[in-house]
């Protein structure tokens, strides 16, 4: 009879998880919703278009109107949420009202963390909650967990995930395929990662390293902001390190520091002149136009670094994905590694594989699981174990 899922949000990464609920979820419906209802409608055709079948709706829905919410997903089985994260929480209750699991894209681990707490709820409702799926936090804490696995034992677990263009241009060598606003929330404020197996908070933009990452060559990290969603509180005092960092083309890091230094990801509004702005704001609207574009041909990366004992000796275990923009259906790497994350958990949700209840991201999908279900998908994930 199939299932029905509902995807709230129908941007990008929102059509990218419908299409991918339509070919690998059982699918009898795909709905999706949004406040736009030609951007649902579009975005349903192209589902249908794209997995060769008429599968996937469209309604228009305000998700800040908790009455249409409870209308449209009631009989759904699952659905993810590709709304902004202010919006979870209330999607969090509505999904317990009419009975029906949900994941989201996350990127606010406070709000994570009051999710969570409708544990009871959820689990007594009979549904999974799971916040923070996604590329990062997402898929980069499924690929750490299967570099754990690999292991008999894990005491450091080391991250790195990056959305870049292929073809990067200067001076920016850099292209928005998400929320501005996603991206400087990024990279202000403090990351936690465990230290000697304690959680500790790190500034964002710190820590900046060079690695050599095969094929895509020489890249930067440095420390961005909640892309472990609520795993160092899971792993304290089970791993001795654990951390995540954003990759990059060299020189982007400096050039981040240097606006951050001059205060323009500050929020609180100042006096220019006669009238009062706010410095990210003044640097959204002179920022984003000059890194988007239509026609991005992105390309994704996962590296996992993996450190402990395998057979009684120390050992390393390395996990790697790579991904590119998709001539085929159109997608970009960014989009297939956010939606389809989200639609992993959302399909194995409905069928009854992930535990009821609201469960992290980190205890609700395990890294051996996600990556079978990765490379079903077609996505390459590259895997070493040496010893040390």
């Amino acid at each position: 009879m199939g299932f029905r899922y509902a995807v709230v949000g129908a941007g990008r990464q929102g059509v990218a998880a419908a299409y991918d609920m339509a070919r690998f979820g059982d699918a009898a419906e795909v709905l999706l919703i949004d406040v736009h209802e030609e951007l649902a409608r579009v975005g349903a055709e192209r589902v249908n278009l794209s997995a060769g079948r008429k599968v996937a709706k469209s309604a228009r829905g305000d998700v800040g109107k908790r009455e249409e919410m409870l209308h449209l997903l009631d009989g759904v089985d699952a659905f993810v949420s590709a709304v902004p994260y202010h919006f979870n929480p209330l999607l969090t209750e509505v999904a317990i009202r009419v009975r029906a699991s949900m994941c989201d894209l996350g990127g606010n681990t406070d709000v994570t963390h009051s999710q969570l707490a409708r544990h009871a709820d959820a689990k007594a409702a009979g549904v999974a909650i799971v916040p923070d799926c996604g590329m990062g936090p997402g898929m980069n804490i499924s690929l750490g967990l299967y570099a754990m696995s690999l292991l008999d034992r894990a005491e450091e677990v080391y991250i790195y995930d990056g959305g870049l263009p292929q073809y990067p241009e200067p001076p920016w060598n850099y292209a928005l395929t998400f929320h501005v606003g996603g991206l400087t929330n990024e990279y202000a404020g403090e990351a936690c990662f465990l230290r000697d197996g304690r959680v500790v908070a790190v500034p964002g933009l710190s820590e900046a390293e060079t690695l050599e990452l095969p094929p895509l060559g020489t890249l930067e990290a440095a420390v961005t902001t909640g892309g472990l969603s609520t795993m160092p509180w899971t792993f304290e005092g089970r791993l001795r390190r654990l951390e995540n960092k954003t990759l990059r083309y060299p020189g982007h890091w400096a050039q981040m520091q240097a606006y951050t230094h001059l205060g323009l990801l500050d929020l609180e509004p100042m006096q220019v002149g006669s009238v009062q702005v706010v410095p990210r704001e003044v640097f959204h609207a002179l920022l984003e136009p000059r890194i988007t574009t239509l026609d991005v041909r992105d390309v994704c990366i996962v590296h996992i670094r993996c450190v402990g004992l395998k057979d009684g000796k120390p050992a390393e275990a390395t996990v790697s994905l790579v991904d590119y923009y998709d001539d085929k259906t159109g997608f970009r790497a960014m989009e297939r590694l956010t939606g389809w994350h989200a639609s992993i958990v959302a399909i194995l949700s409905a069928h009854g594989q992930i535990r009821n209840g609201a469960i992290p991201v980190e205890l609700a999908l395990p890294g051996e699981i996600a990556a079978h279900e990765a490379r079903r998908r077609g996505f390459h994930i590259e895997e070493h174990v040496r010893w040390l």
